[in-house]
């Protein structure tokens, strides 16, 4: 039995980070094909769930690149690689000199989210704030130098010359993992997302697909932190909008996410029209 794989943003998501209606109805007629699916994104739980509203996703799924896998049956997560507080201490400490800042993302066993942030340094970085404090389940609260659970990651927004001096300088760091890239919903904003270096796509596939005893995965991405997935996946396809890395390692290139090329895709390759 076949596992299909989704990334969201920039795959399955249009750039209005919607699932669009047409998206919405091929994804009802897989399951009623009783194809199995499920999604492995960069996203936290809470900044996922309310786009699959109306769908039924009842496999476990994959969040924040890997670092959790959340169980929708049991509603907890059934896996975790966390930074530890050493860690956590050690980015901080290299933010400090770039003018960006850091937001430490945790999440309790009962699936709350308590955010740290540290200094405020500029408009990236208010708005960021603005959009962490409007969250849902979500407490935010400046950060102080204790000691906290869970921390699933780091992430920041900000201008691509300090984004990419941080990772330059955390690629010193073998124990931490972190991606980077342009926003594709704000123009001159880039993104950037550090976790524990054992934390990947592939690796909490590999899982599933053991647990589940599923043979092939089938997966969906466009950019670098789809790798690890791509390179454990049977088939692997890559939207018209994807990275050049990711379109070179795919089985093949598929229409554009604002195209419902995912969409397109799967109606043909599983004949879901003909049901």
């Amino acid at each position: 039995m076949d596992l299909v794989v989704f990334d969201l943003d920039g795959t399955l998501f249009n750039s209005e980070q919607k699932l669009s209606a047409y998206t919405k109805e091929t994804l009802a007629l897989l399951a009623k094909k009783k194809i199995a699916f499920t999604v492995a994104t960069g996203r936290t739980l809470h900044a996922a769930v309310p786009s699959f509203e109306g769908l039924h996703f009842p496999l476990p799924q994959v969040y924040k690149n890997g670092v959790l896998i959340w169980d929708p049956v049991s509603a907890k997560y059934s896996h975790g690689n966390f930074l530890t507080h050493q860690e956590v201490e050690g980015v901080l400490e290299v933010f400090d000199t770039t003018g960006l800042s850091p937001f430490i993302m945790t999440v309790t066993p009962e699936n709350h989210q308590h955010i740290y942030h540290g200094p405020i340094h500029n408009a990236h970085g208010e708005k960021l704030l603005k959009k962490m404090q409007e969250r849902p389940n979500a407490s935010v609260h400046a950060w102080t130098g204790e000691p906290v659970e869970g921390v699933t990651n780091i992430t920041t927004i900000g201008a691509k010359e300090p984004t990419e001096a941080i990772i330059e300088r955390l690629r010193r760091e073998k124990q931490l993992c972190a991606f980077y890239g342009p926003d594709m919903y704000k123009a001159d904003h880039y993104w950037m997302d550090i976790h524990h270096i054992d934390a990947s796509k592939g690796g909490a596939i590999e899982m599933l697909k053991s647990e589940y005893g599923f043979k092939r995965v089938i997966c969906f991405g466009d950019g670098d932190n789809d790798i690890s997935m791509f390179q454990m996946s049977d088939e692997c396809y890559a939207p018209e909008n994807a990275d050049p890395e990711i379109k070179a390692m795919a089985t093949a290139v598929i229409g554009h996410h604002d195209q419902d090329g995912i969409a397109h895709f799967l109606r043909e390759r599983f004949q879901l029209d003909d049901q």
